[in-house]
């Protein structure tokens, strides 16, 4: 999103401060700024100057449609979850980046194992850009959320592991490039 765009609440709102992750509430008449709207949730800049990220589910209250994941393939063997799990972590951003979380470097292993019947756990081993991000749990919690939601997931585990340290060296060359760093 190249161009900022103002808007004014529809309704009340959800909200989760940026950076340190703490829940509150917008009210209907509010004035934003959506800042960004990359993947399926909107960072927004309050009139007051205070970044927060509100969910895609409430894009409604922004006058937007709401984002949806769209599955690539409908099997449900284990190669088939482990490939629409890269690609619906590619829709999960950073509220403060707007690079998603596989090209910034922040998903170390992506391990899927047959649970019988067509169904599979995974286990998600990522890290964050700072330890102590706020914004740590929420950014976990949309990865579960959207590997729970594919086809052929019985359980799914996402561990945030700091070690080895993100740097942005793990960064992909794409991503270097849209942010101004290669």
């Amino acid at each position: 999103m190249a161009e900022r765009e103002t808007v004014v609440l529809t309704r009340d709102v959800n909200i989760v401060t940026i950076p340190d992750g703490n829940t509150g509430t917008l009210s209907k008449g509010k004035e934003v700024t959506v800042h960004q709207a990359l993947g399926t949730n909107y960072t927004v800049v309050t009139e007051h100057g205070h970044m927060v990220r509100i969910a895609g589910a409430d894009a409604d209250a922004l006058g937007k449609e709401s984002h949806q994941l769209h599955t690539l393939v409908s099997e449900t063997s284990a190669e088939a979850v482990e490939k629409n799990c890269w690609e619906v972590m590619k829709t999960v951003y950073d509220p403060e980046i707007p690079v998603n979380i596989v090209d910034l470097g922040l998903v170390y292993h992506c391990n899927v194992t047959p649970a019988g019947e067509g169904l599979n756990d995974v286990h998600i081993m990522m890290t964050l850009t700072a330890p102590g991000c706020g914004m740590g749990p929420v950014i976990q919690s949309d990865v579960e959320k959207c590997i729970r939601a594919l086809p052929g997931v019985a359980s799914v585990n996402v561990e945030v592991v700091l070690d080895p340290p993100w740097s942005r060296e793990m960064m992909s060359e794409v991503a270097q490039l849209q942010l101004g760093l290669y």
